[in-house]
């Protein structure tokens, strides 16, 4: 999303920020809601995104649709979404879909009190979208039962949860949208992605970290503070036990790779005998 559509999407994003403080996930599922319908029909989208029409006008429409059906707030954060200028009519439930996802990632941080490990509601809602992803990416059987296009969302959706059977009610709800409306991604792209956005919120950036056996405690917390002076911030750091590295360490921040493993270091061998 760039350039008009990005300018829209902070404006509503600003906007909906006086909402969370008190929102629910009610809330969100209301707004995820609003998103499957405007998925559901390319002629309700170009309504929306048609540049014609005022503002005013395709804010109206938007009410007339939903009003009555949901709640007044989700009707008037979509209803504003549609006001906004986009630059494609996909643009608008790309937006729609990271205000809810917003919604679902500010609940878990207005939680006042910390789980029982000692990590505040955020922390658990970015441990438990990453467990997701990690038990998805270990079983080729999981991947395709939630690739299959005959099974229903139900049915995923009930999959997910045996899989990360201890999972955050917010988790829930961002990981069920992810298996049952994909909106052409890989539900674990999508997962990613709300998971990027709740780090987004607490102003840190994720860290993946590869290693070939598990970190110490001392290990892990030279490794944090090592990462949070090179980036100048505090990451979330996530740690992936790989055994195929063969050695050293691999850190993926962003679209940002830092490798040192062993495999690395052999593939830079073998292209310079190769040149």
């Amino acid at each position: 999303m760039a350039g008009v559509s990005s300018e829209s999407l902070a404006t509503a994003l600003t906007t909906l920020e006086a909402k969370l403080p008190t929102a629910s996930l009610g809330l969100a599922k209301e707004l995820f809601g609003i998103l499957g319908t405007v998925d559901s029909s390319a002629g309700l989208r170009r309504a929306l995104t048609d540049p014609s029409r005022s503002g005013d006008e395709k804010s109206a429409l938007v009410k007339q649709l939903f009003g009555g059906k949901v709640s007044a707030d989700a009707a008037d954060i979509a209803g504003g979404l549609a006001s906004l200028r986009w630059a494609s009519a996909r643009d608008i439930g790309d937006a729609l879909e990271t205000l809810a996802a917003t919604v679902v990632i500010a609940v878990a941080e207005n939680k006042s009190a910390v789980s029982a490990s000692g990590i505040s509601g955020l922390e658990e809602l970015e441990n438990d979208l990453f467990s997701f992803n990690q038990a998805v990416a270990s079983s080729h059987e999981v991947q395709r039962a939630l690739s299959e296009p005959q099974a229903s969302g139900t049915a995923k959706t009930t999959l997910t949860e045996r899989l990360v059977p201890g999972a955050s009610e917010e988790a829930k709800v961002l990981i069920g949208q992810a298996v049952s409306q994909p909106r052409g991604l890989k539900p674990t792209r999508l997962v990613a992605r709300f998971a990027e956005l709740a780090a987004k919120r607490q102003q840190r950036w994720i860290a993946t970290v590869s290693v070939t056996s598990p970190l110490t405690e001392t290990q892990f917390s030279r490794l944090q503070a090592g990462l949070n002076s090179l980036y100048g911030r505090e990451l979330k750091v996530n740690i992936n036990v790989d055994p195929a590295l063969i050695g050293g360490i691999r850190v993926q921040v962003g679209d940002e790779v830092l490798d040192a493993s062993v495999v690395s270091r052999l593939g830079q061998l073998h292209r310079q005998l190769a040149s």
